[in-house]
C-alpha cells in the first residue's frame, strides 16, 4: 500500500529546508583513508521513508569483540561505511556490498567490512549497505519496498561523491551475499538514470548498477523483468548442499542470457550457504572469490 503524507504548508516548508540542507551536507566534499571509513547516513534527518529513528539498533553478541562475527538487526537508520583504497592502488572502480542475513538481520563483518577491506586490497573502492530489514518486528518494511530503496539511494549517494573519492561514476557495481544479493537482483532490474526535477541532487543521480555479484542469493517469489541495459552479472553458489540458493540462482542466470545479459555462472559441487570468502577448508567453493576477482579484470573494472 503507498504511503501518503499530508503536512502543512509550514511543515512542508520545513522539511524543504531540511532536504535542501543535507544535500548542500552531502554533495560536500568529504575526507576518506583507507585507514578511517567514513559511515554517512542515507537520507536527511526528517526524510518521510524514515521511521523508527529513535531507536537502537541490535547487535547479536551485544558488545563483539575486534575481528568477532556479529549481526545486526533493528535497522531503522540506513547508512552506507565507506571504505577507499590506497591512492596508488585505486583504479576507479567501487562496490557496493549488500550482507545477507534473510531479512532478519545483517551479517556485518564477514559479509560487510571484511569484504570491503578485501577489496580495497584490489585497489576498489567500496560502500557497505546497511539496509532496513523486512522482518523487523514491528514495523511493514518490505524487500521491494524500503530494502530496494535504500540500495537504490546507495548508488544515487555514491555517484553523488565520485569526484572527491576518485571513483567513475560508471564503474560502480554491487555485490550481494544471500539475501543482499536479491537487492543486488532487484536494483539490476529495477533503476533508473536519476529524477532531474528534484529538489534533492543526490536524487538526480542514477541507481543503475554497471555491474552485479550475486553469492548465494536467494528471495522469495517474485516478478523478473531484465532491462536490455542490464550490467553484466557473476553468480555463484554451492551444489545440492545449498540446494534452494543454487537454483534460484541458475533460473536467474537463465533469465540473464535469455535477455542477452553477459553472466558469469560458478556452481560448485558442495560447500554449504554462507560463509563468504572464508576458505572453507580448502574445498573448490572457498576460491569463488578468485574467480570474481577474474571476473572484474576481464572486464576492465580493476585496470586504472
Amino acid at each position: 500500500m503507498m504511503k501518503i503524507f499530508s503536512c502543512s504548508p509550514l511543515s512542508f516548508l520545513s522539511l524543504a529546508y531540511i532536504l535542501l540542507a543535507f544535500s548542500a551536507i552531502a554533495l560536500m566534499p568529504l575526507k576518506v583513508t583507507a585507514q578511517a571509513p567514513l559511515v554517512l547516513p542515507l537520507y536527511p534527518p526528517g526524510s518521510p521513508t524514515l521511521q523508527g529513528t529513535n531507536e537502537k539498533e541490535i547487535l547479536t553478541p551485544p558488545n563483539p569483540k575486534p575481528g568477532q562475527y556479529y549481526n545486526i538487526k533493528n535497522v531503522h537508520n540506513p547508512t552506507i561505511t565507506v571504505y577507499l583504497p590506497a591512492k596508488d592502488k585505486a583504479t576507479g572502480t567501487m562496490i557496493i556490498v549488500a550482507p545477507g542475513g534473510g531479512h532478519r538481520e545483517l551479517g556485518w563483518p564477514n559479509e560487510g567490512t571484511q569484504i570491503a577491506e578485501w577489496l580495497n586490497k584490489m585497489g576498489v573502492a567500496a560502500a557497505v549497505l546497511k539496509y532496513r530489514l523486512a522482518f523487523t518486528p514491528g514495523y511493514k518494511y518490505t524487500v521491494e519496498g524500503e530494502a530496494l530503496q535504500d540500495t537504490q539511494r546507495a548508488f544515487r549517494l555514491v555517484r553523488s561523491h565520485a569526484p572527491e573519492w576518485g571513483v567513475n561514476p560508471k564503474r560502480v557495481g554491487i555485490l550481494g551475499f544471500s539475501a543482499g544479493g536479491a537487492l543486488a537482483a532487484l536494483v539490476q532490474m529495477r533503476n533508473d538514470a536519476g529524477k532531474p526535477g528534484t529538489a534533492d541532487p543526490v536524487e538526480r543521480e542514477g541507481c543503475r548498477p554497471d555491474f552485479v555479484g550475486l553469492v548465494y542469493a536467494g528471495w522469495a517469489p517474485m516478478n523478473f523483468a531484465i532491462p536490455p541495459d542490464a550490467g553484466p552479472a557473476f553468480l555463484t553458489s554451492a551444489g545440492l548442499d545449498d540446494a534452494f540458493h543454487a537454483k534460484q540462482t541458475v533460473e536467474y542466470y537463465n533469465l540473464l542470457f535469455t535477455a542477452g545479459i553477459p553472466a558469469e555462472l560458478h556452481i560448485y559441487g558442495h560447500g554449504g550457504h554462507g560463509g563468504a570468502i572464508g576458505e572453507r577448508g580448502g574445498i573448490p567453493f572457498g576460491t569463488w572469490h578468485v574467480r570474481f576477482q577474474e571476473w572484474l579484470a576481464d572486464l576492465g573494472y580493476l585496470k586504472k
